[in-house]
């Protein structure tokens, strides 16, 4: 499963969303690839995660970086990370995983991300340094699924 989140109402804080979107435009994928929209809904994504065996989130990441760094954080990394940014869907994926842990499926996730620039103000334009980190992260997820072995199929 390939997630975009994020609130495309914050400018720079729709930037997984808009990922997502450029990747469904661009390719088929195949029937076992689910993308999904998950916008900020957090916690009530667990019954769609729950089902996946790999979880590939798309989302916008404080990590001390410059605006526009691209990130990859896995593993044990993901708690701590997370914790740290100050945003509520974030947190929200944050408790959809550990409750995945205790239902017994938590899917082996990789989070994708892109520092922002500007996640404050009401705009559903992405900034031009962000927007311009849409195709860099594109490609960073279809390395993540070469990983894996699968490959979609260019769009017409």
């Amino acid at each position: 499963m390939i997630l975009g989140v994020g609130n495309i109402l914050y400018s720079d804080d729709g930037f997984g969303i808009k990922v997502v979107e450029e990747l469904e435009k661009k390719y088929v994928f195949p029937d076992h690839i689910t993308i999904v929209d998950g916008g900020v809904l957090g916690i009530n994504l667990l019954g769609v995660i729950s089902h996946a065996r790999k979880l590939i989130v798309v989302d916008t990441i404080l990590n001390k970086g410059n605006p526009g760094d691209l990130h990859r954080i896995e593993g044990n990394e993901i708690p701590n990370r997370i914790l740290g940014k100050n945003s509520m869907h974030q947190m929200d994926l944050l408790e959809a995983l550990t409750l995945c842990r205790l239902m017994g499926n938590v899917p082996d996730t990789v989070i994708l991300g892109v520092e922002p620039e500007n996640i404050e103000t009401l705009n559903p334009q992405l900034t031009h340094l962000i927007a311009a980190q849409v195709e860099p992260m594109v490609q960073l997820v279809l390395q993540e699924l070469r990983n894996l072995k699968v490959m979609p199929k260019p769009a017409n």
